[in-house]
């Protein structure tokens, strides 16, 4: 009863939980920023491509 009293009360496992959740916190926003951003630029990549392509030279 006491053994398992203790493990009840054991707080060492709770900073690496801590620690989980956030760098998951941390991850996951950084996608959300990540695939907006990375779509954008993708288009504006193709837009300056199609005009260098295009362009006349004198």
């Amino acid at each position: 009863m006491i053994r398992l009293r203790v493990f009840l009360n054991a707080e060492s496992g709770a900073v690496t939980m801590d620690w989980v959740v956030l760098t998951a916190a941390v991850v996951g926003m950084g996608l959300m920023v990540f695939a907006p951003l990375f779509t954008s630029t993708s288009g504006v990549a193709n837009n300056v491509a199609t005009s260098i392509t295009t362009a006349v030279t004198n």
